[in-house]
């Protein structure tokens, strides 16, 4: 699965997802500062889905249509020793989500 890492998720987060996930981040492919209704739409474009620590981002981005799953996830920091015992619940929600679906996994 194509995963793509929101700018506020630690990019060195990557490195810990298990094969089958690709996982890239919106700073390596150019999508920094990139409002979030363009960044779903191109990320749908190329990727199965985005993790994000945007809380609120289903609420104000319409998902319908879109060939992405949404993740969400909510921890007490965006710091990497925070994130990383979620890692595992993140891996879980993508397999198990559909195209268009969105996931809150907290931490």
């Amino acid at each position: 699965m194509r995963v793509l890492l929101d700018e506020n998720v630690p990019r060195k987060l990557k490195h810990r997802f298990s094969p089958p996930h690709f996982v890239t981040t919106v700073q390596e492919r150019g999508w920094a500062g990139v409002e979030n209704g363009a960044l779903l739409q191109a990320a749908a474009d190329e990727f199965d889905a985005l993790v994000t620590l945007d809380r609120g981002i289903e609420y104000q981005q319409d998902m319908s249509g879109l060939d992405l799953r949404l993740i969400v996830v909510s921890a007490s920091s965006n710091r990497y020793e925070d994130l990383l015992p979620v890692v595992p619940a993140i891996e879980s929600a993508l397999v198990r989500l559909g195209a268009g679906e969105v996931a809150l996994v907290a931490g």
